[in-house]
């Protein structure tokens, strides 16, 4: 099988690295051709801090994705996290010369490209402008001005801003690891392609992608995205709780947490005990299920309660933003027994578990379709729709017709043009990156 014929998403978690394999299958769905994992060794909440073991663990997991599948990973859509992630709103606008002359796409441009040259913080650098609505000459909640007529073009602008160090070693990870970078997308961004629809996007949804070592939050509100967060705590930090609380090892702590914690501590007798293997010889450890929930409840409500003030930030008490879809839970951490039931407790609002195999072939392996690898099957998404995108272009190039060689000429040039038109800030962004790695071999 050809490069051109598959996609690749790669998550660089805190706890593990997944490279997934996949291509569209004749109706539209993820068919997923290998998967490979491995334990994440140098990333901390998110930020990678030790170049070498990340490069290793990389390299183990596209190793197994490669063995499964039989195939060659060349390049991987990357996501990015991490607790430097932090969003603002923004307004700005821009007088065009002619108002009698309709609005085009190097207005829109000029206005992102505007918001771009913001000042930010030393060593911060703006990854996302993300427009919401439209103004033209006064006139409000315009979702597309392109076409219209007017002077002013105002719009409000969801910018989401991260470290410049940390992005691009995320980015010299990939490429020491021998592998092409294709696009660069926001984790959030990544998990809510992958377990919300549409419809709860358009009706107003908080997406809580509970990790190993952040949590990441999404909001949607009438299709758009409204706000952005991560918050530098997750299933990692519970984790740590268990190891301090009952004096036992990170491995028995992460086995507890897994077999027997829950998040609602009145569900637990006193009189259920587990015994934990004494280390070298000593006597067996014995852990109230009781404690170890009153343990995980604390931290996890501390956790909800962060995301809760982000949603509050975003506006959910005012009757126009209020988020009817509720939550929706993903990522490892929202595996937890009973979390649904205390997050609805805490905030008021309906969650359901995000599971990402909406969008996965039928024959998938259920291993896949838990909320553990939303976000790579986000990635795994975002690697497909680029594919078929470029493809696309080309097949549109391939099948003109033979024609005067200047009509051919003229044909590549506008295809050439629309693609440029097409392609988001993100996109640009990314190349941008890229070109810079490059340069800096």
């Amino acid at each position: 099988m050809e490069q051109a014929n598959y996609s690749v998403g790669l998550d660089i978690g805190t706890t593990k690295i997944v490279a997934i394999i996949g291509k569209e299958n004749e109706y539209g769905k993820i068919e997923i051709l290998g998967i490979g994992k491995s334990k994440s060794l140098g990333v901390h909440r998110g930020v990678v801090n030790n170049i070498t073991q990340t490069i290793k663990s990389i390299q183990q997991a596209v190793e197994e994705a490669e063995a499964n599948s039989g195939l060659k990973i060349g390049n991987v859509v990357v996501g990015i996290a991490g607790q430097h992630i932090r969003s603002l709103q923004h307004s700005d606008y821009i007088t065009r010369p002619d108002s009698e002359e309709v609005i085009g796409d190097l207005d829109l441009d000029k206005l992102v490209n505007q918001v771009h040259k913001l000042i930010m913080l030393p060593g911060e650098e703006i990854i996302h402008v993300l427009p919401q609505e439209y103004k033209v000459d006064g006139q409000a909640e315009i979702k597309q001005p392109i076409g219209m007529y007017g002077g002013r073009l105002e719009a409000n602008f969801h910018v989401v801003v991260g470290q410049v160090t940390s992005i691009k070693n995320v980015g010299r990870c990939i490429k020491s690891a021998g592998l092409g970078l294709g696009n660069i997308t926001l984790e959030p961004l990544a998990s809510s392609d992958a377990v919300l629809s549409q419809e709860e996007k358009e009706a107003g949804v908080a997406l809580i992608d509970i990790g190993g070592g952040t949590t990441d939050l999404a909001i949607f509100k009438d299709g758009i995205i409204r706000h952005t967060a991560v918050i530098p705590f997750g299933g990692g930090i519970i984790t740590e709780d268990i190891k301090e609380g009952c004096s036992i090892i990170e491995k028995q702590a992460e086995l507890l947490k897994m077999k027997f914690g829950s998040a609602w501590p009145g569900e637990n007798r006193d009189n259920e005990i587990v015994s934990i293997p004494g280390l070298r010889g000593r006597e067996p450890k014995e852990i109230s299920l009781k404690n170890l929930s009153k343990i995980i409840h604390a931290r996890v409500v501390e956790i909800i309660e962060q995301v809760y003030v982000e949603v509050k930030n975003y506006g959910h008490d005012e009757q126009k933003k209020k988020l009817i879809a509720g939550i929706v839970l993903t990522g490892g951490g929202s595996q937890l027994k009973h979390l649904k039931q205390l997050v609805e407790y805490i905030t008021g609002m309906d969650t359901r578990i995000g599971y990402p195999n909406e969008h996965l072939a039928g024959d998938s392996d259920a291993e896949i379709a838990s909320p553990l690898y939303a976000t790579a099957v986000g990635l795994l998404m975002n690697a497909v729709k680029n594919q078929s995108k470029m493809q696309a272009e080309v097949t549109s190039v391939a099948d003109t017709p033979i024609v005067e060689e200047e009509e051919r000429e003229h044909e590549l040039q506008t295809n050439e043009q629309k693609r440029k038109e097409r392609k988001s800030v993100f996109d640009k962004w990314s190349e941008k990156l890229k070109e810079f790695l490059d340069n800096a071999e």
